[in-house]
């Protein structure tokens, strides 16, 4: 195996956490802003992209690579955690909303796992962290969450999040599930993905799920997320109080006058 071969246990039901265990010398990868806490003995260094050797040799090699991930959104540079203790130790990750992580073996998945942008939390070190690009023209158009998305290639063990509560569908030849583009998780190699027009001017108009959704087309497996983080916030910013007013009350009909009949007077 090029990937450390590294142990783990998720904690939680709703607000997990994975705690990894480290042998000597081992490292565990992951974006900035996931650490959640670690055991003496673990040194931490940021570096550039992944640090795998996929990312190529010399100074533009690994610039090259890390720049890439400025086309998902993420940052140029990654945190690696490597045990320098004589003895195990462990390190630990949480989730950054709530909802599920999920464990992938790339091994069992053929080496390769797609997942959306923001899904990616933490990898043994030698998981490759790059972006897939739709070869389809409508997906990118059209795709939003998908046009760009992340792939993580390797022989280790890689691990996302997801929004909400998780499901897994896996999907026989030919068979099609239809999803909404933002509540795919990520899915394996051999899935088709593409991106479909809903069609219908009602539907379009005042449907309030969008013109498109994804179609995944298998074999393979596939994991959605009943809660995007980006629905999440559409709904906080909806209820938010705007600036040099107020928000929308949700369930009342009163509005502002609820508001005083309640005690809040905004004072």
């Amino acid at each position: 195996m090029q990937a450390h071969e590294i142990d783990y246990h998720i904690y939680g039901e709703e607000m997990q956490y994975v705690e990894i265990e480290l042998d000597p010398q081992e490292i565990v990868v992951a974006e900035a802003g996931s650490f959640m806490m670690m055991d003496n003995g673990i040194k931490m260094e940021t570096i550039f992209g992944d640090g795998s050797a996929n990312q190529g040799s010399g100074i533009f090699g690994k610039l090259l690579s890390a720049g890439k991930r400025v086309l998902t959104g993420e940052s140029l540079f990654m945190t690696a955690y490597q045990n320098q203790d004589s003895g195990k130790r462990k390190v630990s990750f949480a989730s950054p909303y709530p909802g599920k992580i999920v464990a992938i073996d790339l091994m069992q998945y053929g080496g390769k796992f797609i997942c959306q942008k923001d899904s990616f939390l933490c990898a043994a070190k030698g998981v490759s962290v790059g972006i897939e690009f739709s070869k389809k023209l409508g997906t990118g158009l059209f795709g939003g969450e998908g046009f760009i998305m992340q792939k993580i290639e390797g022989d280790g063990m890689a691990f996302v999040h997801s929004g909400g509560t998780l499901a897994r569908k896996e999907l026989q030849a030919g068979e099609v599930l239809k999803v909404d583009t933002g509540c795919i998780v990520g899915f394996t190699k051999d899935i088709d993905y593409d991106i479909e027009f809903i069609g219908g001017i009602k539907n379009t108009i005042f449907g309030g799920e969008g013109m498109f959704y994804a179609t995944l087309r298998g074999p393979g497996i596939v994991y959605i997320q009943s809660l995007p983080f980006s629905r999440l916030a559409d709904r906080i910013i909806a209820a938010a109080p705007r600036a040099g007013g107020s928000g929308r009350e949700e369930g009342s009909l009163l509005g502002g006058i609820g508001r005083l009949l309640d005690g809040d007077n905004g004072f």
